[in-house]
């Protein structure tokens, strides 16, 4: 532990030697905050503070396993660390409800639904009620449990938050409440909770007859990555500590990216005002970027109007600026971004330490077909998740079912993996299957019954499903047997209905992998629904050191990643930010925060790069062009900072000071881009 304190810096060191009241640290993009946090819990704990009273909340748990796996090395406290209660705000929920709730109404054999899960139910309530049949559009399951969630998680009013974030919809602010109600009624006769129900309860909790039991259960809590907590969360933290004391919070508001999951960045920027008497750290020093990285990053955020004041710097000199490139087309900015991955791979980076980011997930569409034609392998983050795939979510609803047996969400899945079975007959086989009451299982009503009356084409898979219920119905029966027997029902449905059937099964055999590292089914079906891996990569851990791809991100999934190489693309107004995120003054700052982001994931180069022209179809009327701004997050005082650049019209770069008297780059390679426009219009 001395040796790690000595190679502290003095921000760090303060950070980590803090006693007393509230802690804010500010910690700047690459600037050591993991290990600032793993140092201050091996701190507490050499100096006497018992493990299992320290709280550790991160937003994912692999987040958190880094943390104290490091915290382990520096103590030598092995296992003792392992009382440490380290995780996210739901894992760390869905264990304290599952010992206290009792004092809250909740019985601790309650179910975690995911948010896909909660749209399901959603849609059924809906069609129920029978609203969207009308003559007027009305919101879909996804678009209500969007609203459900951020009404929750912000604590506002449902019509507030449709005037707000979708003022079509505020019309039907009645039939959206009661959606609502029905949604609320099937969680409580189902015994379901949702993410949003993990944090409202965990809050309810905190401030019930057990408030003191639960806030003295902690001395210390450490909160990582502050600016992404939604108001729920800062109620929840209040109630711990009420008056700050034993309270440590790291963040950096530049980084507050996630309004869409009601995150708000005023829960960073105002908590001097709700504990008084805190202690602020600038955590400044960045240990990733090099300086002209971040001198072009440090003046981006600096024209956000309000923030916590800091100038990132490194010991790092370097010798190249930012390149910010200008290019023709989508086209013509895929083949630049190619041949520019392939030269740095020439010169020794590997595939997997470059990477591009992108807005949103299809402006990589054009640019992906460009790595396929050249052999350029790449993997994707940012799309789908592993969870939320057909295939795992039919896994997982039989897991559920089996968990759960009053599960209408998972039975309506179930039953539609029978051939022939489609929606309305799930509906009625639900309600001879689930419906009236609980005096017996459904699932002991559906393997010892008669079964009920399917579909001719059914009537096999019937009966393999209910084979394969009744194999895993029994407590002794691993969870890993149990997985491996559902993917055994599920085999021929997926053959059956997929063309890549034998990819998909592949997944349920991973899944079968991870399974067997758990004790019980209901701590395997929780934990999947509160930390989801991304990929199958992601649960077999980090790539085989042969296995060399290009890195393809979402800048949302790209948090708290870095790389020798990164590429911003699609750096115009309307991508970045976002035409749809251009409604008001906060959301544009958290497209600024956004670009903020992606350009401080570069260790030693970093280019962005602007198409001026854009190709759409017509809805196969004709074929559309339209231009192009370059985002106005670099304007000219932030453009400095960047070596300017643009390409010619055979896609060559336009190096700056080019001989016989070239303008350079902001005159002959823009001349001859904006000739090659004019070209278009009778050539293309």
């Amino acid at each position: 532990m001395f040796d790690a304190f000595e190679h502290l810096n003095p921000a760090q060191r303060e950070a980590v030697e803090h006693l007393g009241g509230p802690l804010l640290v500010v910690a700047g993009a690459g600037s050591g905050k993991t290990w600032t946090l793993a140092c201050r819990v091996a701190r507490l704990v050499e100096r006497g503070v018992r493990p299992e009273r320290i709280l550790l909340l991160t937003f994912t748990r692999r987040a958190a396993r880094e943390m104290l796996s490091r915290a382990e090395r520096l103590t030598g406290a092995g296992r003792r660390l392992g009382r440490v209660w380290g995780g996210t705000f739901h894992a760390v929920a869905n264990r304290l409800l599952r010992l206290h709730g009792r004092a809250v109404g909740l019985a601790p054999d309650f179910t975690v639904i995911d948010r896909a899960d909660t749209a399901d139910l959603m849609d059924l309530v809906r069609g129920e009620l029978d609203l969207g049949s009308g003559e007027r559009r009305f919101p879909r399951k996804d678009t209500l449990a969007d609203l459900y969630s951020r009404t929750v998680n912000a604590g506002s009013r449902l019509a507030d938050v449709l005037a707000r974030d979708y003022p079509w919809c505020a019309e039907h602010v009645e039939d959206i409440g009661r959606v609502f109600d029905g949604y609320l009624a099937r969680k409580r006769q189902q015994h379901l909770l949702d993410y949003d129900d993990l944090l409202v309860y965990w809050n309810a909790l905190a401030r019930s007859p057990s408030a003191e039991v639960i806030a003295g259960l902690f001395d210390h809590v450490l909160v990582d990555e502050y600016q992404d907590t939604n108001p729920v969360q800062a109620d929840v933290l209040a109630a711990l500590k009420p008056d700050g004391w034993g309270l440590m919070v790291v963040g950096d508001d530049a980084q507050a990216i996630y309004s869409f999951r009601a995150a708000t960045v005023r829960n960073i920027l105002e908590f001097p005002e709700r504990f008084p008497g805190t202690r602020i750290v600038r955590l400044e020093q960045n240990y990733r970027s090099t300086t002209p990285i971040l001198e072009a990053t440090n003046a981006v955020i600096a024209l956000s109007p309000e923030r916590h004041e800091k100038t990132l710097w490194s010991e790092r000199p370097g010798s190249r600026r930012p390149v910010l490139l200008t290019c023709l087309d989508e086209a013509d900015q895929a083949d630049a971004v190619c041949r520019t991955v392939l030269e740095h791979r020439e010169r020794g980076v590997l595939l997997r330490e470059q990477a591009v980011l992108v807005r949103a997930g299809h402006h990589s569409d054009l640019l992906e077909v460009e790595l396929a034609r050249r052999n350029i392998p790449f993997v994707k983050y940012g799309g789908l998740a592993f969870v939320e795939t057909a295939h795992v979510k039919d896994a997982l609803a039989l897991l559920r079912v089996l968990e759960n047996p009053f599960d209408e969400v998972s039975w309506f899945r179930v039953l539609q993996l029978l051939d022939g079975v489609g929606p309305a007959t799930a509906r009625r086989l639900m309600s001879e299957i689930v419906v009236g009451g609980r005096a017996r299982s459904p699932v002991a009503r559906l393997v010892e019954g008669e079964p009920p009356r399917v579909p001719a084409p059914a009537r096999p898979e019937l009966d393999r499903l209910r084979e394969a219920l009744r194999d895993c119905s029994t407590a002794e029966v691993p969870i890993a047997t149990q997985v491996e027997r559902i993917r055994r029902f599920l085999e021929p449905v997926l053959r059956r209905r997929s063309d890549d059937a034998e990819a998909r099964i592949r997944d349920l055999e991973q899944l079968e992998v991870v399974a067997a590292g758990y004790p019980t089914r209901e701590r395997f079906v929780t934990d999947l629904a509160l930390d989801p891996p991304i990929s199958t990569s992601d649960l077999a851990g980090p790539p085989h050191p042969d296995e060399d791809s290009l890195v393809l991100s979402t800048i949302h999934s790209a948090k708290g990643g870095e790389w020798d190489v990164v590429y911003v693309i699609h750096a115009a107004d309307g991508m970045i930010p976002s035409d749809l995120a251009t409604g008001d003054e906060e959301r544009i700052e958290e497209e600024r925060r956004l670009l903020y982001v992606a350009l401080t994931r570069a260790r030693d180069a970093l280019y962005v790069t602007f198409p001026l022209r854009y190709h759409r179809a017509n809805r196969g009327l004709e074929d559309r062009h339209w231009y192009a701004q370059l985002t106005r997050f670099l304007p000219a005082e932030v453009r400095t900072r960047f070596e300017q650049r643009a390409t010619y019209a055979d896609g060559e770069l336009a190096e700056p000071g080019a001989a016989g008297g070239s303008p350079g780059p902001a005159g002959a390679g823009r001349a001859a881009a904006v000739d090659a426009l004019v070209r278009g219009l009778w050539t293309n």
